[in-house]
């Protein structure tokens, strides 16, 4: 019976722990991240698949006009194709994360694979400017326990979202608002894309999402600054 007892103890203690370690919605003991719990209200733009030579541009002009900071994460191939669009995203202060070389699909990726695609576009942004990201979303948001072991291996967060805008799946402009306005809240990690196939309304909804968060006391950091204060380093 007292065998029994510490036992059913023990369950009950590892359970409590478990829950105390997933609370905070970042499962930071895996350093995969979709979001932070905070009380002051701050949230990371961030932006998959570019950069583009025209959309990423203009993605920048409006952060500019705005004054605000994001983190774009990107694919290799495409920063190979415009190495321009890499060097000002740097150079206003942007934060850049890697995407993979080739947009894999990380279903079908080995660990080995995998190394290789990350390693692969960090050669190609340090030819370009010096510049080693430390930062990993896996293409189409899916990471495995595997995958999270390999990124990390290579001294990388991984990092999703709490909030989709579906601007890749060409949502008009009201829509990609709603799904920012219903899922806000302070620590947010918010997905968009600079790069989308055909039609895509994300730079029309910056222009109305930004100025709007800003007046409701929103303000706006990299993914880096967020785990930053996360780990209590600022």
């Amino acid at each position: 019976m007292h065998k029994l007892r510490a036992t059913l103890i023990l369950i009950c203690v590892i359970a409590a722990l478990t829950l105390c370690l997933h609370a905070d919605d970042s499962r930071s003991a895996r350093s995969v991240f979709y979001s932070f719990f905070t009380d002051e209200k701050v949230i990371a733009l961030t932006f998959d698949d570019g950069p583009h030579k025209y959309r990423t541009n203009e993605i920048l002009d409006i952060l500019s006009e705005n004054d605000v900071k994001a983190t774009f994460f990107v694919v290799g191939v495409m920063a190979e194709e415009y190495p321009d669009v890499i060097r000002r995203t740097l150079a206003e202060g942007h934060e850049i994360g890697n995407h993979t070389y080739n947009h894999s699909k990380m279903k079908k990726l080995s660990a080995e694979k995998l190394k290789y695609e990350l390693e692969r576009t960090e050669e190609v942004l340090f030819e370009i400017c010096e510049y080693r990201p430390k930062l990993f979303r896996p293409p189409e948001g899916w990471c495995s326990d595997s995958i999270a072991s390999a990124a990390g291996e290579l001294d990388y967060d991984v990092i999703l979202w709490n909030i989709d805008t579906l601007d890749w799946a060409h949502n008009e402009v009201g829509k990609i608002c709603e799904c920012v306005s219903t899922g806000i809240r302070p620590g947010s990690i918010i997905l968009f894309h600079d790069y989308v196939s055909g039609d895509s309304s994300t730079v029309d909804a910056l222009k109305l999402l930004i100025p709007e968060l800003k007046a409701d006391g929103y303000r706006f950091v990299t993914v880096s600054e967020l785990i930053n204060m996360h780990r209590g380093m600022t």
